[in-house]
């Protein structure tokens, strides 16, 4: 099947021409876009084994839609909306109304350079690798959910959440996103924070550099004494605020556990306190690691 026969292009305000594939299917081919199109809609279609890899997308916006073992390595996208509103696309208004779901399902992103400001959206991703993918500056993320994915290389400045905006929870039809058994033992884990998920429930790199622990708040009282020793003011103070932002954020979002580094401690300490601070906080009491 020759993938331009299933598209219909359409005029935007900003004069572009867009591509559509509306409930259609694509399947065990390479993705080629339209002469002349930079923006690409797949509304409630399905592609399967399609070849995504090293295509550059001005603009990707997928609603409803399913993909399936599709490789989007290399790929790269200024702008990015895989879980698009119903009608909430090409430029029209969103009614609140209808938020179908787009899923991804044991689809590659390998180097894949996902747009800076990626609109997530109600998207849910299934069996997946992010293999060195620009992951990096997401907070859009409050509809999406992950499942049995894998993680590799640095993750930066980006926010998972369990519990969907509640604004939104009606017409998503569910008051929970399911964020379980995903693998983050091969990924460097930089400012990411996981909110009302089950960190038991996923697979994360352990010790030296990461620690999954229980009662923080607990933990960070005890080491007040070690932190109130050390000569250099600054230093106290960037180890108290760091331990009060941290004992506040795990009691609020995930049932008094985190997922700790040296960095979460304290970043502009100098090394050598950071990994004693580190080194006194798993300590305290147990710790809920998995080997």
């Amino acid at each position: 099947m020759n993938t331009s026969e299933r598209f219909t292009l359409q005029p935007t305000n900003e004069g572009w021409r867009s591509a559509r594939i509306a409930r259609g299917e694509l399947s065990d081919q390479r993705f080629q876009l339209p002469a002349g199109v930079t923006d690409v809609i797949f509304d409630r279609a399905r592609l399967v084994n399609v070849d995504f890899t090293e295509t550059r997308f001005p603009c990707f916006i997928a609603n409803g839609s399913a993909f399936d073992g599709c490789d989007f390595s290399g790929a790269a996208f200024e702008q990015l909306l895989m879980g698009s509103t119903s009608t909430g696309i090409g430029g029209q208004e969103w009614d609140g109304a209808m938020w179908p779901q787009t899923t991804f399902r044991n689809c590659t992103f390998r180097r894949t350079r996902l747009a800076e400001r990626t609109f997530f959206g109600n998207v849910r991703f299934e069996r997946c690798v992010f293999d060195r993918s620009r992951l990096r500056d997401h907070t859009a993320t409050f509809e999406a959910e992950f499942v049995d994915c894998v993680f590799l290389g640095r993750v930066r400045n980006m926010n998972f959440w369990g519990r969907p905006a509640d604004r939104d929870q009606a017409v998503l039809g569910r008051g929970h996103n399911d964020f379980t058994g995903n693998d983050f033992t091969g990924a460097e884990l930089d400012n990411v924070s996981f909110r009302h998920i089950d960190l038991r429930a996923q697979r994360f790199p352990g010790l030296p550099s990461y620690a999954l622990l229980d009662r923080i708040a607990e933990r960070a009282s005890s080491v007040l004494p070690l932190v109130d020793s050390w000569p250099d003011e600054k230093h106290r103070q960037e180890a108290r605020s760091a331990l009060e932002f941290l004992a506040d954020t795990a009691r609020a979002w995930t049932d008094d556990q985190a997922l700790v580094s040296p960095a979460s401690l304290g970043r502009k300490l100098p090394p050598a306190l950071r990994e004693e601070l580190f080194a006194a906080f798993r300590r305290t009491s147990s710790d809920t690691s998995r080997g």
